[in-house]
């Protein structure tokens, strides 16, 4: 098999595997909802990394009238019903949607992202013992340092980085879609796809520029994102950089998307940090630097998911706590919408900025998921209800017509009032999940808690979760703020870490 069969294998299993039929983006997925080509699906998490393919299928009963429609009577009277030839399948199929629906069942009320064996397909990457990887598109030197094209386009940025394997970022481009969704208030799907289409040549190039590259001929290894994120989307980062791989070739390496938020905080953007660890050399890789060592405890926070981690390695993690239904960036995003701020460069920035001229005691909120004593599991449906109901009886009082003609003040209020209880449930099953680790003997000796994604970059968050750190003696690391949204160094890294 020739060296572009081979790319085109793994290519096609990668993106087989990780985006599902026809392209749908359910790497790790383990929820109950279909994954939709329209929206990112929050239900695609990291589940000790479970995976299903993507093989949704929705049965439907349907009656079929046997009835026999007759002027006779008495024909009518004595007639016996005549079994159809497909009464069998259709009884069989009855029998397996009731019991997929029973499955579901055992399931309600239970974190999407949580593995609790309802699903049997795994992503598991390394074998069953985490370290029998296979380089079926090759390996490069490894010996000394080498770089990688990471290239990024699973939601509204088209992102490419090159970055060297000892943690330098050498060469970054971001083309954002702000702009292009505003207008509608949200991520449209197909124009993404057509700005994606449009940008991802330019901005490989101005990174490879950056970097002092003159094509991807120069670097070692391209990695890609190949899901969770919108299908139509990844698959324009996914053909790109298998046509690249193909063209130079070079080893190509498939990235999940929550586990390369994840491995952003071991990146060692600070080389003057006390916590930076070395890796010795070996026979066939040089010595490297991580910021973080593994084990440690992440808590993932983006516009689609919500979950704790305990990292155990790469490749090897386990779900302490996932959302039950939306996730923190979600409820952040809908909660400026609601309240009619500008959400071009993204719902959450816009209400962080809001809430720091507001009073976060202004408007009484519930914190959600009070009654749940035991798990680390959160939920935020609750939560954007309540803080819509609580802007409507200001709007009332006020005597307005809508929300959004309230005044800056009061919006203010309201957000710094809604951020104030977001984080205030984070910080909850925070410590609950910290207490359950250390009281472990076998993850006694977890004291470093990362966090990562989009969220990771608000402000607030990362000052209230700072205190709760150095009340506990555990060690923060968050990358810093351009590096905790999606963009290209993170697909760079993820696959460093992998070769």
């Amino acid at each position: 098999m020739g060296f572009a069969s081979r790319i085109m294998t793994i290519a096609s299993v990668l993106c087989m595997t990780s985006l599902g039929k026809r392209g749908v983006a359910t790497a790790f997925s383990v929820g109950s909802t279909p994954p939709s080509s329209y929206r990112r699906a929050s239900s695609n998490s990291i589940a000790s990394f479970g995976h299903e393919c993507g093989k949704h299928v929705r049965l439907f009963s349907h009656a079929t009238d046997s009835s026999v429609s007759s002027n006779n009577s008495s024909l009518n009277k004595n007639a016996t019903q005549t079994p159809t030839p497909n009464s069998g399948y259709q009884d069989a199929k009855e029998k397996r949607f009731q019991k997929a629906k029973e499955k579901r069942r055992q399931f309600i009320g239970m974190a999407k992202a949580v593995d609790r064996g309802q699903t049997a397909n795994r992503y598991n990457p390394g074998g069953n013992d985490g370290a029998s990887f296979v380089a079926k598109s090759g390996l490069p030197d490894r010996t000394k340092p080498f770089l990688v094209l990471g290239i990024e386009s699973s939601c509204d940025d088209t992102g490419a980085a090159v970055v060297r394997s000892d943690g330098v970022i050498l060469g970054e481009s971001l083309a954002s879609q702000h702009e292009i969704h505003e207008a509608w208030g949200g991520v449209v799907p197909n124009l993404a796809k057509a700005a994606h289409e449009e940008k991802i040549d330019e901005v490989i190039a101005r990174a490879l520029e950056e970097a002092g590259l003159s094509s991807p001929a120069d670097v070692d290894a391209i990695g890609v994102t190949v899901g969770p994120g919108l299908e139509i989307c990844l698959r324009v980062g996914c053909n790109t950089a298998k046509a690249l791989a193909q063209k130079y070739e070079k080893p190509f390496v498939g990235v999940h998307h929550l586990e390369a938020h994840i491995l952003m905080a071991r990146l060692p953007f600070d080389k003057e940090a006390d916590t930076i660890c070395t890796i010795p050399a070996t026979d066939e890789t040089h010595e490297s630097q991580r910021a973080i060592q593994f084990p440690f405890l992440a808590l993932l926070v983006s516009g689609g998911h919500c979950q704790l981690l305990k990292c155990m390695g790469v490749g090897k993690y386990s779900i302490i706590g996932g959302t039950l239904d939306d996730s923190l960036g979600e409820a952040f995003d809908k909660t400026a919408r609601m309240l009619g701020l500008p959400i071009g460069g993204g719902g959450g920035p816009a209400l962080e900025a809001l809430a720091r001229d507001g009073d976060p005691k202004a408007v009484t909120l519930p914190i959600p998921l009070q009654k749940r004593k035991k798990d680390c599991d959160f939920s935020y449906a609750g939560l954007k209800t309540a803080v819509k109901m609580k802007a409507d009886q200001l709007r009332i009082e006020r005597g307005l017509d809508s929300i959004e003609e309230l005044s800056r003040q009061d919006k203010a209020d309201v957000a710094a009032s809604f951020q104030h209880t977001a984080i205030r449930h984070i910080e909850e099953r925070l410590e609950r999940a910290m207490i359950q680790l250390e009281k472990d003997e076998g993850t006694a000796d977890i004291r470093s808690l990362a966090v990562v994604g989009g969220v990771a970059a608000n402000s607030e968050l990362r000052s209230r979760l700072d205190t709760i750190c150095v009340k506990r003696s555990w060690n923060l690391f968050v990358p810093p703020p351009r590096l905790c949204t999606d963009q290209g160094s993170m697909s760079s890294w993820a696959a460093i870490e992998r070769l």
